[in-house]
């Protein structure tokens, strides 16, 4: 597993960004101290100017990798789904179907994802932590089918479209696999921000109880 993580790189769109920030030390500069900021001041508060004080260097610099801030968040939710992606299909592929695959499948979503082993190293947990928080913002926006003909959310789909089929193969007969996916990725970020924000709307406050609770959910709701 360490020696497959090692050559792993993201295919992330081309279209988010203008130059390819993996390319140059300063493009992994400024993915690296982006998740920093954007973890700490979250999205509203970060920008271009906090950013370039932070690496050291100007505006305009950073200009040539993103066009704008929202096009950044955009890039770092690709390359978190992408990680889920990689880590979702070693964890399961060798599993067979049945509610064992399926909870593995859900047991990886909620886990911190690999980045040590990327072509450069982010913080996996900060990473997760923006997902959780400021991934909803990534598209509630009134660009957004234009943003999602252009593929900006493909990886995303892929992960949802992933668990949705291991559902299928738990149960042939259950007809929403697609909704049930989508409620548990978007749920598990959810509950997550719960914890932290509304403690007391959520019984989920640490990952062992939302494992229980989606396992509880799963096998009632597939009936199995």
């Amino acid at each position: 597993m360490h020696h497959i993580l090692s050559n792993l790189r993201i295919d992330i769109n081309s279209s988010l960004f203008l130059k390819d920030p993996e390319s140059s030390p300063l493009g992994q500069k400024i993915i690296k101290s982006s998740i920093d900021l954007i973890d700490h001041h979250g999205i509203e508060d970060f920008n271009f100017k906090k950013l370039a004080l932070e690496i050291g260097s100007t505006e305009s610099s950073i200009y040539r990798y993103f066009e704008n801030k929202h096009r950044l968040l955009l890039y770092l939710s690709s390359l978190y789904w992408g990680i889920i992606e990689f880590q979702l299909v070693l964890q399961t592929n060798n599993l067979e179907p049945g509610m064992a695959k399926l909870m593995k499948a859900v047991e990886t979503l909620f886990a911190i994802p690999q980045t040590d082993k990327l072509s450069f190293s982010v913080e996996g947990k900060k990473l997760r932590h923006i997902l959780n928080a400021e991934f909803v913002k990534a598209y509630h926006n009134k660009h957004i089918d234009e943003q999602n003909k252009k593929g900006y959310f493909s990886i995303y789909k892929r992960v949802v479209l992933r668990l949705s089929d291991i559902i299928i193969e738990v149960n042939p007969e259950y007809k929403f696999s697609n909704s049930l996916s989508s409620l548990i990725i978007e749920g598990s970020m959810n509950q997550y921000f719960l914890s932290e924000h509304f403690h007391n709307l959520t019984d989920c406050h640490s990952e062992d109880n939302l494992y229980v609770f989606y396992k509880d959910l799963l096998t009632q709701t597939l009936k199995i």
